[in-house]
């Protein structure tokens, strides 16, 4: 159950993982409708998440059932961010399959709802994965994200990503062309 912080203000956001988003019935019945919300408003709105029209209730219910599955597998963490009891973001991240890439993970999906950017949901999330990971023995997280969204990547830099490649000009959503930024984590250089 979702209690609201004591000791800071009451819209700081209250981050879950999977298994505290699946202990409140309430939010679980939820999470996929209201995440669903978030990542068709930012689509519309032209943010840089994988697709370029929003995806479908069905698309987003399959994607977070099979991240839910390789949470409960320990190949996966999911997070979810509440202010007020409202779903105001979520993320994840996998390991990679390969086995030679097993101790590495991709941090593929961080989703906040717009009403909410620069209250901090983005940075608490990212910190609850980066966490996750290092307790799971990742080794490196990796992202990869649009260039022109300088927000994320000055979130993710502010948090020790570091850049190790782009590809110029190489999404393109309709005429218009942007790179794709490669980051990570090296937890490896980290106590």
């Amino acid at each position: 159950m979702i209690t609201e912080p004591s000791d800071g203000p009451r819209d700081e956001p209250v981050v879950l993982d999977a298994r505290e988003l699946a202990a409140d019935p309430q939010l679980e019945a939820r999470f996929a409708e209201s995440a669903h919300r978030i990542l068709a408003d930012l689509v519309a709105g032209g943010a840089a998440l994988g697709w370029i029209e929003p995806p479908s209730r069905d698309e987003v219910a399959e994607l977070l059932g099979d991240v839910v599955s390789a949470v409960r597998a320990g190949d996966a963490s999911l997070r979810a961010a509440y202010v007020d009891r409202a779903l105001a973001g979520f993320g994840y991240w996998r390991r990679y399959t390969r086995p030679t890439h097993r101790p590495h993970a991709d941090l593929e999906k961080l989703a906040v709802d717009g009403a909410v950017h620069g209250r901090g949901v983005g940075r608490a999330l990212t910190a609850a994965l980066i966490a996750d990971a290092r307790e799971r023995d990742i080794e490196v997280l990796t992202l990869d994200a649009r260039g022109d969204n300088t927000a994320a990547l000055r979130l993710y830099r502010s948090l020790g990503f570091t850049e190790y490649g782009r590809l110029p000009d190489f999404v393109a959503v309709g005429e218009a062309r942007y790179d794709k930024v490669f980051c990570m984590l090296d937890l490896r250089r980290q106590g």
